[in-house]
């Protein structure tokens, strides 16, 4: 009889211990159930969208719009703003408190403002602890979105438990270690070419530098040796190599998008020729990286259809030659007709 009354004991200890530690599953890091209303104003004004049924607050918009919950909120992509609020169960204890954002986010606790860097910023990740008592409390993230990307992140994690009573037969489990948004910077070089497509030969439109967070949009390992991340500069957004980038998350959460640079396998003609002047490597994408479909003679005659450019001279050339689309570097070759009739990609 003693022992069927300790194995009860234990029982409700494990019931006890899944009521008053729901902060140790890994969705109540994020919280559950949270409400918001988005604005069409960076200041938490004009004109209200609700949105309810939110499991943590997670979000990596990019330069596009707000969706939640796989629907579009606002049609903006830019000067927005939105206050996210839910009633979330703690036990007594000191806890973290993770909040990463790009722009500006503020965080109330039971109406009180505890943390608040509610101004214009590139992504950053800010921490701060707070002792809560046991039972219910209402969280309320106001962020805001002024230009470029659009991020926020909020969790949180136990630190210690304070004059809460073990539970016998029960262990805690460890807790994680915080999470920050993805993102990537450039590393051991002194910049990093920002093009139109996840190639070297891709067009050249800018540079990224060397102590600068960016998000990801979108990656793809079409060239086959290093994955590209699509990133967004001032007002260009293009392609990276993750060459010369330190990673910081999972890049694997990063969508994979195709380019235009796999939709040409039939472009419309120019009218415009070309001869190689050398033996030419022809090959399946702008880049020495990827496949040889085969080589053009010296004088071969090629019809060019579309084309690269970096520092404002042709780089590489898209063309046809016998029957067959591909590239070729664009320096050996001879130009018959106005090449200005060719897109530039």
């Amino acid at each position: 009889m003693r022992r069927n009354t300790q194995i009860w004991m234990v029982l409700a200890g494990l019931l006890l211990a899944l009521v008053l530690l729901p902060g140790m599953g890994v969705e109540a890091e994020y919280g559950i159930n949270w409400s918001a209303t988005f604005y069409d104003t960076p200041n938490l004004t004009g004109t209200p969208t609700s949105v309810s049924g939110i499991n943590g607050l997670n979000f990596n918009w990019g330069a596009g719009q707000p969706i939640v919950n796989g629907v579009p909120v606002l049609a903006l992509t830019d000067n927005f703003s939105a206050r996210f609020t839910s009633v979330q169960t703690f036990v007594d204890g000191t806890y973290e408190f993770v909040v990463a954002s790009d722009d500006g986010v503020r965080v109330l606790i039971d109406g009180v403002t505890v943390w608040d860097q509610f101004v214009g910023r590139a992504l950053t990740t800010d921490t701060f602890t707070r002792v809560m008592t046991a039972g219910s409390h209402t969280l309320t993230v106001e962020y805001f979105e002024g230009i470029d990307q659009a991020i926020l992140q909020f969790q949180w994690f136990l630190q210690g438990t304070g004059g809460t009573t073990p539970i016998p037969g029960v262990t805690a489990t460890p807790l994680s270690t915080a999470v920050p948004p993805l993102t990537v910077q450039v590393v051991n070089v002194k910049g990093l070419s920002l093009r139109t497509g996840p190639y070297l030969g891709a067009s050249l439109i800018g540079v990224a530098r060397p102590g600068t967070a960016y998000a990801p949009l979108a990656r793809n390992s079409d060239e086959g040796t290093y994955t590209w991340f699509k990133i967004t500069i001032g007002e260009k957004t293009g392609w990276v190599s993750g060459r010369y980038l330190e990673i910081t998350g999972d890049p694997n959460s990063v969508p994979v998008e195709t380019t235009i640079f796999q939709q040409l396998s039939n472009p419309t003609s120019t009218g415009v020729m070309g001869a190689p002047r050398s033996v030419m490597n022809f090959r399946v994408r702008p880049s020495q990286r990827t496949t040889r479909l085969s080589q053009i003679p010296w004088g071969g005659e090629v019809e060019i259809l579309g084309r690269t450019i970096q520092g404002g001279n042709n780089h590489w050339f898209l063309v046809r030659y016998e029957g067959v689309v591909g590239w070729i570097y664009a320096p050996y070759v001879a130009i018959y007709g106005d090449i200005n009739l060719v897109p530039v990609y």
